[in-house]
C-alpha cells in the first residue's frame, strides 16, 4: 500500500530535527533552541564536524524508522562515511536510546546543550560513528569497510537486515569494491540480509567522485554485473525524494521477503540496493561569499567557518538551524513533539537499542572438544616431525560440530594450503552460493568455511561476526596480513574505547592466524617474508592486545583453546604450517602455555648453577635454532653453562605496568636473571623485543636476532642464515657475550665460519640444505 502524504510529512519533520540537532552538534555550545538571538558566545571556540554526508544519514534513518514499525523488522545501521557521526547521534537521540545510555543528556532543552557542547570537545565524544554511539558496529574513520562489516553482521543471523550506507568516496577504495561480492556468500536459508544504500552526493573533501559522475545508467549495470537489483532515488525537492526513497525501501524489503520466503539456493538471489543521488551539504547554505557550497566539495566539513567573527556567517546559521522550523519540532521544554517521537520503534527495535550492535546478545561461549584429546603423544623432545596447524584443523573441526551457528573459519583461498583441512571432513563445505561444478572440491552454498580471495573481507566479515556475539578465526599468510593491519588497528582501537563504557556488552575476540610464516617462503621468495603484521599488534595498548609464538602442535593446542574461551582481545597466534619437530607433550606444553614463558631445564646444562649464556627464543623456527645451537655448545663446549629460555606468550616480556600479561620482575629474572647476557632469537623484527623488554633489569644485555629484510627464494636453513639467526650465528654470539669465554673459543668460532661457508656452498650446488642441518634432531648427549 502506498504510504500516504501524511505519513510522508511525519518523515520529513522527523528529518528536519535530525538536520537540527546534527547541525547544532556542529556549531553550538549554548541557546540550543534558538530561544534567544544566536550571539557570537553561544557558537563553539573550535568548529569541528562533517556536514555534507550527513543530510543523506538522517534521511535514511528516519525512514528506516517507518520500515521497523510496519513490519516488526529487526535492522541495524551501518554508517559508511563515518564522519556522520552527529547525524547518527543526532538520531539515536531522537529514539531515545542516548538518553537511557547517557542520563545526563535528557531529552528536553538541558539535555539538547549538553548533547550539542559534547561533540568534538575535549571530554565528549569523537565526530566518527564509533562505540560511543549506541547501536554502531562499524568505525568509519577508515573509509572501505562498511559492507564487509554488515555481512559479517548477518552471517547465522537470519532474522537481522544490516543496512549500510555506503559513501560515493567510499566506493572507490578497493576494499569497498571487493566487498559487493559478500551476496555470494549470503545464504537466505540460514543468514539474514544486507542492504546497501550507495549514497552520491558527488564529491569527497576537495574533489569530485568517480561514481558521482557517472550517469545512473552506468551504475546500474555496474550494480547489476556484480548481482544486484538496484532502485534509485534522485533529487533535490524533500517532497519527491521523500516518496521515491520511501517506495524504494518497501520494494526493497519485499524483495527480501520473497528471498527469504524461497529457503532453497538453486541460484544466487538478485538482493536490492538502492542508490540515493542527492546533493552533499542538502538543505544547508546554498553559498558563502559569493562561493556556492550546497551541492559542492565545500559543504563536506563545516560550510561557515567564521561564525564567531563574521556578523553575516552568523547571521546565516541562525537561518539555517530556523529553516528547519524547530518550533514546530519541539516542545517548550526542549522535547521532541509526540507525533514525532511516535514515528521512532520501541524499545530493543530502536536501531541505537538493536542487541546485535551493543555487543551482541550476551556472547554464548563456544562448547569447546577437549584440546588434549589432539595432542601429539609424547616422544623424546626434538625428535618428530609434523605439521602443527593439521592439529589445530581437527580441532576446528570440531568446534564446528558442537557449534553449527555460532563458529566460522575465515580464509583467503589457503584452508588446505594452511594445513587446517580437516574443517571439510563430516559434510564440511566452503560457502558459495554460485554455481557449482563435478571439479569442486567442498564447494557449497550450505558450507560455513568462508573462503575468498580478499584478506579485506575475511577479517571484516569476523569483525562484524565477532561484534554480533558470535566466534571465528581468520587464517592468513603473514606477509599478507599487513593488508589489513590498519583495520584490525580499527578494531584494537573500538575494543580500547569500548573498555570505557559499561552499557557494552564483552565480545568474543578477534582471533588470528598466520602462516607460511616469513622463515618458511623460502620457496616464494622475498615478497612473502614479512612478519610485520605482528609489530601492528604489539604497539596496541596491553588492555587487548595479545601475541602468541606456540613452539609446536600442543602448544597450538593450548593457545587456541584459551584464545576462543576469550573475549574483548585481538589474540594473535604464529606458527607456521610446515614439518617441524615437536618439542612438549602435552602436559608440559599446558603449564609453559600458562606461564607465558619457561626454563627448558632439560635443555641446558646448568645443573644447580647459574649460567654463563642464556639462550632465548620466540617462534617456532627461532626455536628450532636455538635448540641447535645449545645442542652445538653442549656437545663441543660442555662446561660452558647454558640456560635456555622459550617464549610462547610474547607480552610476557613486557613490564607488568604496561601488560597485564608482563612477568613480574622476580619472574623475569627467575627466568633470564638479573646480569646474564641473552642471545635472544625471533620471529619477527629485534625491535619489537627491544620495545617490549624496556624498562627492565639491564636491558642492554639482551642481544636479538631477528628478520632483517633479508631473502629470496631459497632453502630454509639459508633463510635463516641470510637474517644471521641461523644456530652458528647463535653460537658465535654466544661465544662473544658469554660471562666466562673457552680457553678454545677461536677453534669453536672458526667452526662455526667454516659450517656457514660449507652451507653456502651447498645449497648453491645442490639446491637443498645439508643432511645434517635438515635432518637434525635433538639429542641430550
Amino acid at each position: 500500500m502506498p504510504i500516504s502524504n501524511a505519513e510522508l510529512a511525519v518523515i520529513d519533520a522527523y528529518w528536519r530535527a535530525a538536520n537540527y540537532l546534527t547541525v547544532g552538534q556542529i556549531y553550538l555550545q549554548d541557546n540550543p533552541l534558538l530561544r534567544e538571538p544566536l550571539r557570537p558566545e553561544h557558537v563553539k571556540p573550535r568548529l569541528l564536524g562533517h556536514w555534507g554526508t550527513s543530510p543523506g544519514l538522517n534521511l535514511v534513518y528516519a525512514h528506516l524508522n517507518r520500515i521497523i514499525r510496519q513490519r516488526d523488522r529487526n535492522l541495524i545501521f551501518l554508517a559508511g562515511p563515518g564522519h556522520g557521526g552527529p547525524a547518527v547521534v543526532a538520531n539515536v537521540y531522537l529514539e531515545g536510546t542516548y538518553s537511557e545510555v547517557y542520563p545526563g543528556i535528557t531529552q528536553d532543552a538541558a539535555g539538547m546543550r549538553a548533547l550539542f557542547r559534547q561533540f568534538s570537545t575535549p571530554g565528549g565524544v569523537p565526530s566518527h560513528v564509533g562505540p560511543q554511539t549506541p547501536g554502531s558496529i562499524h568505525e568509519g574513520g577508515e573509509l572501505g569497510y562498511v559492507l564487509t562489516h554488515a555481512f559479517g553482521a548477518v552471517f547465522d543471523q537470519p532474522g537481522l537486515v544490516a543496512v549500510a550506507v555506503v559513501g560515493d568516496g567510499e566506493a572507490e577504495t578497493g576494499p569497498l569494491e571487493g566487498s559487493w561480492k559478500g551476496i555470494s556468500f549470503l545464504n537466505p536459508q540460514r543468514d539474514g540480509a544486507v542492504l546497501p544504500v550507495l549514497h552520491l552526493n558527488g564529491y569527497k573533501i576537495a574533489g569530485p567522485t568517480v561514481l558521482g559522475r557517472m550517469s545512473d545508467e552506468s551504475i546500474a549495470r555496474l550494480l547489476e554485473g556484480h548481482g544486484y537489483e538496484p532502485r534509485f532515488v534522485v533529487g533535490s525537492d524533500p517532497a519527491k525524494v521523500h516518496a521515491a526513497l520511501a517506495r524504494a525501501l518497501d520494494e526493497s524489503f519485499d524483495a527480501i521477503e520473497r528471498i527469504q520466503r524461497r529457503a532453497h539456493v538453486d541460484e544466487k538471489p538478485r538482493w536490492p540496493v538502492i542508490v540515493l543521488r542527492t546533493p552533499k551539504g542538502w538543505t544547508g547554505p546554498h553559498e558563502v561569499d559569493g562561493v556556492p557550497i550546497e551541492g559542492t566539495f565545500r559543504a563536506h566539513q563545516v560550510p561557515l567557518s567564521g561564525v564567531r567573527t563574521n556578523p553575516e556567517h552568523l547571521a546565516m546559521l541562525e537561518h539555517w538551524m530556523k529553516s528547519y522550523r524547530p518550533e514546530e519540532l519541539f516542545d517548550d521544554k526542549g522535547r521532541l513533539v509526540a507525533q514525532l517521537s511516535a514515528l521512532a520503534p520501541k524499545g530493543h527495535l530502536r536501531m541505537g537499542a538493536n542487541p546485535h550492535a551493543n555487543g551482541g546478545y550476551p556472547a554464548v561461549p563456544l562448547e569447546m572438544p577437549d584440546f588434549t584429546s589432539y595432542a601429539l603423544t609424547a616422544t623424546p623432545p626434538g625428535t618428530e616431525v609434523l605439521e602443527s596447524t593439521r592439529q589445530l584443523g581437527q580441532m576446528l573441526r570440531d568446534i564446528y560440530a558442537k557449534n553449527p551457528t555460532s563458529f566460522r573459519l575465515f580464509c583467503p583461498d589457503e584452508t588446505n594450503s594452511n594445513r587446517l583441512g580437516a574443517v571439510f571432513e563430516g559434510g564440511g563445505a566452503r560457502c558459495l552460493v554460485e554455481r557449482t561444478t563435478a571439479e569442486d572440491d567442498h564447494v557449497s552454498p550450505n558450507g560455513r568455511v568462508m573462503e575468498v580471495l580478499s584478506e579485506h573481507n575475511c577479517e571484516g566479515w569476523l569483525e562484524g561476526y565477532v561484534l554480533t556475539g558470535r566466534h571465528g578465526l581468520f587464517a592468513t599468510y603473514e606477509a599478507f596480513a599487513l593488508i589489513v593491519a590498519s583495520m584490525t588497528t580499527q578494531h584494537a582501537k573500538w575494543l580500547e574505547a569500548s573498555a570505557d563504557l559499561a552499557w557494552r556488552k564483552p565480545v568474543p575476540s578477534l582471533n588470528i592466524l598466520l602462516t607460511s610464516t616469513c622463515w618458511r617462503n623460502d620457496h616464494n621468495g622475498f615478497s612473502h617474508q614479512g612478519p610485520g603484521f605482528m609489530d601492528t599488534i604489539v604497539s596496541k595498548k596491553g588492555t587487548v592486545a595479545r601475541v602468541y609464538l606456540p613452539p609446536d602442535a600442543n602448544c597450538l593446542l593450548s593457545v587456541a583453546d584459551h584464545c576462543f574461551r576469550s573475549q574483548n582481545y585481538v589474540n594473535l597466534v604464529i606458527i607456521d604450517k610446515q614439518p617441524q619437530l615437536q618439542w612438549l607433550d602435552m602436559t608440559s606444553a599446558r603449564e609453559h602455555c600458562a606461564r607465558g614463558a619457561s626454563v627448558w631445564a632439560w635443555a641446558g646444562n646448568t645443573g644447580d648453577s647459574g649460567p654463563d649464556i642464556v639462550l632465548a627464543c620466540a617462534g617456532d623456527i627461532p626455536t628450532l635454532e636455538t635448540m641447535a645451537a645449545a645442542w652445538w655448545l653442549r656437545k663441543n663446549v660442555p662446561e660452558l653453562r647454558v640456560r635456555v629460555v622459550n617464549v610462547v606468550d610474547l607480552m610476557s616480556l613486557a613490564s607488568p605496568d604496561e601488560h597485564p600479561h608482563g612477568a613480574s620482575n622476580e619472574r623475569f629474572v627467575e627466568l633470564f636473571t638479573e646480569d646474564t647476557d641473552v642471545v635472544f632469537a625471533f620471529h619477527g623484527y629485534p625491535g619489537a623485543v627491544h620495545q617490549l623488554l624496556h624498562g627492565r633489569p639491564n636491558a642492554q644485555r639482551f642481544h636479538v636476532r631477528g628478520y632483517r629484510e633479508e631473502g629470496t627464494t631459497t632453502t630454509p636453513f639459508d633463510m635463516v642464515v641470510l637474517n644471521r639467526m641461523s644456530r652458528f650465528h647463535l653460537v658465535l654470539e654466544a661465544l662473544r657475550r658469554t660471562r666466562r669465554r673457552p680457553p678454545h673459543a677461536d677453534r669453536l668460532e672458526n667452526a662455526c665460519h667454516a659450517q656457514l661457508e660449507t652451507h653456502r656452498a651447498y645449497v648453491r650446488e645442490h639446491f637443498e640444505d645439508m643432511p645434517e642441518i635438515r635432518d637434525w634432531t635433538w639429542t641430550a648427549s
